[in-house]
């Protein structure tokens, strides 16, 4: 009789273990469902119904008794928006050309030639994702200046009678293709490295050259990979404000992005046309994400066979030295001439250069502009507060993307797809749309959180958690479950397994996301526009206002000052990946 109820206690027990692990697995989806509420759905609600209203949230806060449709009207009627969004897709669409076409043969060069020195040429070819966009346009905009560009400076030096002028639509587009081609170059260096390389010996079998087969079997088979990467290109230049601002407003050239900013700084504010102009960036760029989705989820295109095999390189035979010269020319082009023309720009005492000679009289350059830029105590400010902002960011930002990651690729519980939703969601929301959003949000609720610090971190935490949760994926899928389960078996909670056994293991992925959102937060400017103040100015905020004031060697100076810290920060997080790495190494040894 005892031992039957000693059998029912621990039935009891057991069942009441089990309904205390449900109520927490229920109460851990809820509290992620509302902070991903609270962090992106609450905004964009707050944007639609600013875009549904005349109200002025600045003075009236939110007034439901005067909802229309009529800004959208406005807007679709107004001739500035139309054109606004024919430049932009006119620049977009010109782009995404010249980067399909620069990162697929960047891509097919490294991985299937024999052309010398690939790893030279596969670091060439991402290099400009280092630079900020704001100061990649700062750059050409010294380069390509139709009366004080370097490269016309050098073409009348040389008696070339040629011009170039990058405060224009074709300035905008080459720009575009060449500071996003690493995109394309990511998705189809991927694809051609997982492929069969016997589909391409068979053509060649039945008699097709080499170039035959690269347009009729190979680049075909990597389709998928090709259009996603080119619509991530067109989705990213969507959103970009820094390279339009600084190379369309001399020309008067508006696309959405710098036409939203105007409405917001127009006296007095137009905040709810903004709001509608904002929720019609949203929209495209959504359509595009969702075409994006499906392209991934099409038709099977599959290379990869259970059989090993290796990438075969394609003798090119003397044209191989070609392509080489093709990754030297593309070095100069997007890496060594910008930032040429940053360093001429800040460290000369006037950017006006009267010959060839000139340029390189030493007597020119000093440390002016570096020593302007940083007797202005708001630069030391806006380093700080970039800092700041980006180690909360970091850690806030990481710290949920792993809640996430974990929840969404480690557990089995219900609404875990609902979080993975969500958590994509800001993907097709734009960086100048998030702050839009986040103005609306927080503009008119008490509580002292807008004009913040705290505002900027929550908005960049939202705008890259697509990016977080991807990088840290990987490194979910890579810990073999069993290694959690010996956890369990030795008596390990859930928690205690994560902290010993999944963080410890997934370390150098925690640190390359954390440091992937340190990066991107200190690089930011779309959301910063409409989130900072005075006292909470950033960096890349900052540098705008420099260009805007027009003093070109102090803007070149900044920027400089940007990359460096940007590198250092980037080498310091290598090096702190590589050492997680090995301990990650030795630890499942």
């Amino acid at each position: 009789m005892s031992a039957l109820a000693t059998q029912a206690e621990a039935a009891v027990e057991l069942r009441q273990a089990g309904r205390q692990r449900g109520a927490l697995a229920a109460a851990w989806i809820v509290a992620l469902l509302a902070i991903l509420t609270f962090l992106v759905i609450y905004p964009i609600l707050t944007l639609l119904f600013g875009a549904l209203t005349d109200a002025n949230p600045v003075v009236e806060g939110f007034n439901f008794a005067r909802v229309s449709v009529a800004n959208f009207v406005t807007v679709v009627t107004n001739p500035n928006v139309g054109e606004a969004l024919a430049n932009t897709l006119t620049a977009c669409t010109g782009g995404t050309a010249i980067a399909v076409a620069i990162g697929l043969a960047f891509s097919w060069i490294v991985v299937r030639t024999n052309t010398p020195c690939k790893r030279f040429i596969a670091a060439v070819s991402v290099l400009p994702l280092f630079a900020p966009p704001l100061v990649a346009g700062v750059a050409w905009s010294i380069l390509g200046s139709p009366r004080t560009g370097l490269i016309n400076t050098m073409f009348k030096w040389a008696h070339i009678d040629l011009r170039v002028d990058f405060y224009s639509l074709t300035g905008l587009v080459i720009v575009f293709g060449i500071y996003y081609a690493p995109y394309v170059y990511m998705f189809t260096a991927s694809a051609l490295r997982n492929m069969d390389p016997s589909l391409e010996e068979a053509a060649e079998v039945s008699g097709a050259s080499a170039f035959a087969t690269l347009f009729s079997v190979t680049f075909p088979l990597i389709t998928p990979a090709i259009i996603s990467g080119m619509l991530l290109s067109f989705i990213v230049m969507l959103g970009i404000y820094g390279i339009p601002a600084v190379l369309g407003a001399p020309a008067n050239l508006n696309v959405l992005t710098t036409y939203i900013f105007k409405l917001t700084n127009w006296s007095p504010p137009l905040y709810n046309t903004a709001a509608s102009v904002a929720i019609l960036l949203m929209i495209v760029t959504a359509v595009l994400v969702f075409a994006q989705q499906k392209v991934l989820s099409g038709r099977s295109y599959t290379t990869v066979a259970g059989k090993a095999y290796r990438p075969r390189s394609l003798d090119l035979g003397s044209w191989r030295w070609v392509t080489l010269g093709l990754a030297v020319v593309y070095l100069i082009v997007v890496v060594l001439l910008p930032l040429f023309a940053l360093i001429v720009a800040a460290f000369r005492k006037f950017m006006f250069i009267r010959d060839a000679a000139s340029l390189f009289d030493a007597r020119m350059y000093s440390l002016v502009h570096f020593h302007a830029i940083f007797d202005n105590p708001l630069t030391l400010k806006s380093i700080y507060n970039a800092v700041e902002v980006g180690i909360i960011t970091a850690l806030a930002g990481g710290a949920l993307a792993f809640a996430i990651g974990y929840t969404i690729h480690r557990t089995q519980l219900a609404g875990r797809r609902s979080i993975d939703v969500l958590s994509t969601l800001p993907v097709a929301i734009p960086g100048l749309v998030i702050g839009v959003a986040y103005l609306w949000a927080w503009i008119a609720v008490p509580g002292g959180l807008y004009g913040t610090i705290w505002i900027l971190a929550l908005a960049f935490i939202a705008r890259f958690m697509p990016d977080t949760v991807k990088s840290l994926s990987t490194s979910f899928l890579q810990i073999h479950r069993e290694l959690e389960e010996a956890a369990w078996v030795c008596g390990r909670g859930v928690l205690s397994t994560i902290r010993t056994v999944v963080l410890p293991l997934a370390s150098p992925g925690v640190i390359a996301a954390m440091t992937l959102l340190f990066v991107l937060a200190i690089r930011e400017l779309g959301s910063s526009l409409f989130l900072y103040t005075s006292n909470t100015m950033v960096m890349s905020v900052l540098l705008l206002d420099y260009y805007e004031g027009g003093n070109l060697g102090k803007t070149a100076a900044f920027s400089l000052v940007q990359m460096v810290l940007l590198g250092v920060l980037i080498g310091g997080a290598n090096w702190l990946s590589r050492d997680a790495a090995q301990g990650s190494v030795a630890r499942s040894g």
